[in-house]
């Protein structure tokens, strides 16, 4: 069994960037930078490797989490928009998914994409009063490269976070209503079956399941209770990063995908692993 000492170079977090409103959704940008969302902020940045932090895009219709599409396009989870987009650094996007059947989505909250194109997201109400909900669901849908929508998990309470594994066979999706990460089968077609709970994430602690990446040995970075829990391929807790301020979310990067950025309230951290993340385009 693997230590934490096994996959974490330094357990301290490297400060990046400061003065955010509250941030999220970080992701390696193909062209060799990292950019992630302030969602109160609505806006997009840009970091570069000499921390210099500038807007990507703005508005952002107050994106959450960020991935990134085959030409380089990044698809974005809209809070104000109540949708899914894609589009590149100006404000001009277009929409992936808007509507389930006749209802508005809630709130996109984050969001991976396969390797053939399909993408999934949650869809929790975070970003909406509850006056202003349509669905009577928080759902997790799945949008083929064709563009057609399904709902393919209907039953959370409020679903957050979600990764594949290395070999795409899993997807891992959090409930941060129920502290758990959920694990289901994926078929060739990208459609899912056998939902099971993979990790139990109660704790006493400030936070709940968040953002989720994968690393290329199958070990989950989840955002959570106390920090970011570091589960082996088998479910089991390797221990907790703690920093300065609570994580939101994660995302591997750098030239050699060794480097894991965290989204945390005001902030921007870093912190190298042993091993490299799953790259993102």
């Amino acid at each position: 069994m693997a230590t934490l000492s096994d996959l974490i170079v330094s357990t301290k977090w490297v400060p990046r960037a400061s003065g955010l409103r509250f941030t999220e959704g970080p992701l390696w940008h193909p062209e060799g930078y990292l950019i992630f969302s302030d969602i109160p902020g609505d806006t997009i940045y840009r970091l570069d490797e000499d921390g210099t932090v500038t807007p990507w895009r703005r508005p952002s219709g107050n994106s959450n989490g960020l991935t990134c599409a085959a030409d380089g396009r990044i698809v974005a989870c809209e809070h104000g928009n109540r949708q899914v987009s894609i589009g590149g650094p100006c404000a001009a996007t277009q929409p992936v998914a808007t509507h389930y059947g006749s209802a508005r989505l809630n709130s996109p909250n984050d969001v991976v994409m396969r390797s053939d194109g399909t993408i999934y997201f949650t869809d929790p109400p975070y970003g909406i009063q509850p006056e202003q909900q349509e669905l009577p669901h928080q759902g997790v849908y799945r949008v083929t490269p064709d563009g057609e929508l399904s709902l393919v998990v209907p039953d959370m309470l409020r679903p957050n976070g979600l990764a594949l594994s290395p070999d795409e066979s899993v997807l891992y999706i959090d409930d941060s209503g129920r502290k758990e990460i959920r694990a289901y089968d994926v078929r060739p077609d990208g459609s899912l079956w056998g939902g099971r709970i993979w990790a139990d994430m109660a704790s006493d602690e400030q936070g709940v399941p968040d953002g989720m990446k994968v690393d290329q040995e199958g070990n989950v970075y989840c955002t959570g209770p106390g920090g970011i829990w570091v589960l082996d391929a088998k479910a089991r807790v390797l221990g907790i990063l703690r920093g300065p301020e609570h994580p939101a979310n994660v995302a591997f990067g750098d030239a050699d995908w060794c480097t894991l950025y965290i989204t945390a309230q005001t902030g921007v951290y870093s912190l190298r692993t042993q091993v490299p993340g799953i790259p993102t385009h």
